[in-house]
């Protein structure tokens, strides 16, 4: 169950996380050095939260927030500014662990809200897949094809099915430069890159504020639910600190937030990992440490996804996330009070317009709460009246 959970993790996300750090402005090398920085830290950080607490405590980088970044786009400051941004966003989940009162206000955030945010900015790569079989269709129905065929078998292999695809379409339905391979073959440990961090108020309010409510509100909250759903009883303060500190730790080297998993946690959670639930806590190293050999392969990984047309790889990207945007939009829109409210959040991040240098997530966020607010303000001189 770990190595299945370490794959599963790795191969339906990665693709996410590529396009969301080159969106912010880094470099090839740089988003190798960060996916490795991520793998590694994710995985050391699972092990040792598994082996501290005795639970099966899975640790996941943060996609829901490299989809957030890539629809930032770049902030003033290139990537150093984004870096900077994940610092202050690591530095704020540590505080959200060991602060209660800054935990208990990212509770506090309307689920509503948050969820219209998050599937703002999930649809723009949800439209991937579409643009790539209008790009390319029979590369593109490939893989949607694989996605779709596979996943109404098995939901769990859909996106690595989608990605088997596109490496099958990448070897045999495009045209790959002379000594392409053989290159990639010598990047596989790839050289960690350290980028100076740059702190200005576009990167504090277009990528920190943004990705540490997404990874708080999608990734480490749901998180902890789902240990407490297979009857486990963690400290959430501790597991919060702690990925905030590995989150920290990768920061430098272009990673943008480790957290708990949600949906691999089920997996290393449930009987399926073993019969004995004290024995669990296993399949969560055992992925730990697969987590990190998949880290010491992202140079090549990296530069074989290089080769293939953008779009293809952003297909395998919104495949993997029409399931996150689902549900996010599902839950936005259904309490009727507050769908108003939610549907300006929701159009204001997807539009992807930003104001004063700062991205639309943030100001969705402060459109629907200012609905929400005149709403509740409104409905409470009725019942004064009434």
């Amino acid at each position: 169950m770990g190595l299945l959970t370490a794959f599963v993790g790795f191969a339906s996300s990665f693709a996410v996380v590529l396009h969301g750090l080159t969106g912010v402005g880094a470099s090839e090398a740089q988003a190798a050095s960060g996916l490795m920085a991520l793998s590694v830290s994710m995985g050391l950080c699972a092990i040792v939260l598994s082996a501290w607490t005795r639970l099966p405590v899975s640790i996941a980088w943060s996609t829901p927030g490299a989809a957030l970044l890539a629809s930032s786009g770049t902030v003033e400051g290139g990537f150093g500014a984004a870096v900077g941004g994940f610092l202050i966003c690591a530095a704020l989940i540590v505080l959200a662990g060991l602060w209660k009162p800054l935990g208990r206000m990212v509770a506090a955030i309307p689920a509503t809200l948050a969820n219209a945010m998050l599937a703002g900015v999930l649809i723009g790569l949800c439209f991937a897949p579409v643009k790539a079989i209008a790009f390319d269709p029979v590369l593109g129905l490939a893989i949607v094809g694989a996605w779709g065929i596979v996943g109404a078998i098995n939901r769990l292999f859909a996106v690595p099915a989608a990605l088997c695809a596109f490496a099958l379409v990448l070897a045999f339905g495009i045209d790959i430069p002379q000594g392409a391979l053989s290159a990639i073959a010598g990047q596989f440990l790839p050289p960690l890159e350290i980028v100076e961090p740059v702190f200005n108020l576009a990167g504090v309010v277009s990528i920190a504020l943004p990705l540490f409510i997404v990874t708080m509100a999608s990734q480490n909250i749901p998180g902890i639910a789902v240990l407490k759903v297979n009857y486990y009883e963690p400290n959430p303060g501790p597991l919060f600190a702690t990925t905030g500190l590995f989150s920290l730790l990768s920061a430098p080297f272009g990673g943008h937030a480790v957290n708990l998993a949600a949906i691999t946690a089920a997996m290393c959670a449930g009987e399926d990992a073993h019969p004995d639930p004290r024995r669990r806590y296993w399949a969560a190293i055992v992925a730990g440490v697969v987590y990190v050999i998949f880290g010491l392969l992202a140079g090549a990984v990296t530069a074989f996804v290089t080769l293939a047309p953008p779009v293809l790889i952003q297909a395998v990207a919104g495949l993997a996330l029409i399931s996150a945007f689902a549900g996010s939009a599902m839950n936005a829109f259904r309490e009727t009070d507050t769908r108003e409210a939610a549907a300006l959040t929701f159009l204001t991040t997807a539009s992807g317009v930003s104001f004063g240098g700062i991205s639309g997530a943030f100001w969705g966020l402060v459109a629907g709460g200012l609905m929400m607010g005149l709403g509740r303000l409104a409905a409470k001189r009725r019942s004064r009246k009434a």
